[in-house]
């Protein structure tokens, strides 16, 4: 406080703290390197292990055999077409699958959440089909399509759509009725309403279900091709199991991980684009 303002009251001022100004954190800037090389060093710890875990014959090697030979059988299956296709078959489903459940999950869920009618009458419905397990519709995709890529996509489609359904009307149900309601005073028409008001809110949950439909995807479609033997890396391991290929075989095992790990990276990465404006990201990139 100033010192004419003092004078005037007759009494002293308090005293004002100045405004502290943060200081960078200690090692901020070895967070930004210290989580990959932790990551790198975890990865070849394992490697080690796994090394050492038949040569001590703790577990034979033709059941599983050293990690150098399963690496140097991968580093074969990258300069092989086959693989390759198998690769581009089994990204394809996911892709496609992803891609269709993604929409239909999206629309109806904007549409069932934004009218109370509709999200009672369906509740039941939807708590009843979505703790179904995929894997327990193989035998209706093998029935309706056989061994072809449209098996996959029936298991694909359901196991992601139910992720990103729920997000949507998680997202619907979070909207705020005062925001809602001032746009109807304003005239908004229902489409202006779920453009402006519903969609910003519902985005952020969109793009988590997103993420984790990405996940589920894969690994429905690794299982469909696995158990049902349409195209994809997962009757290529059915085929090395069958054949006594183990090392192979479990070269295609790492190369569904690396793919798994791909697709995590990728999904976060548009995420954080998605949603630079949302406060989460705004803090993650913070900090």
């Amino acid at each position: 406080m100033s010192t004419e303002a003092t004078q005037a009251s007759g009494r002293p001022a308090a005293s004002v703290p100045a405004p502290r100004r943060s200081k960078p954190r200690a090692g901020g800037g070895r967070r930004g390197w210290k989580t990959p090389v932790l990551g790198v060093v975890g990865i070849l710890a394992f490697l080690a292990l796994w090394e050492l875990a038949p040569a001590s014959g703790i577990i034979q090697a033709k059941y599983l055999p050293p990690a150098s030979e399963v690496l140097a059988a991968l580093a074969n299956d990258f300069g092989l077409a086959l693989f390759w296709k198998a690769v581009a078959d089994t990204m394809s489903a996911w892709a496609v699958g992803l891609a269709v459940a993604v929409v239909l999950a999206t629309v109806l869920g904007l549409v069932i959440g934004m009218f109370p009618f509709l999200r009672r009458a369906t509740n039941s419905t939807i708590e009843f089909l979505r703790p179904i397990p995929s894997v327990a519709l193989i035998p209706l995709a093998v029935l309706l399509f056989g061994i072809k890529i449209e098996s996959t996509l029936m298991l694909v489609v359901y196991a992601s759509f139910w992720q990103v359904l729920i997000q949507v009307l998680y997202g619907v149900a979070d909207v705020d009725t005062v925001a809602m309601n001032t746009a109807k005073s304003y005239g908004f028409s229902w489409w202006q309403r779920v453009r402006d008001v519903v969609f910003p809110t519902v985005l952020p949950y969109l793009m988590t279900g997103v993420r984790l439909a990405a996940s589920v995807a894969l690994i429905l479609a690794i299982t469909a091709e696995l158990v049902i033997g349409s195209p994809g890396l997962g009757r290529e391991i059915a085929l090395a199991q069958s054949g006594g290929a183990i090392s192979g075989m479990y070269a295609l095992i790492l190369a569904t991980g690396l793919l798994g790990v791909l697709v995590n990276l990728a999904a976060r990465w548009v995420e954080r684009r998605v949603l630079a404006w949302h406060p989460s990201i705004r803090g993650e990139v913070a900090a």
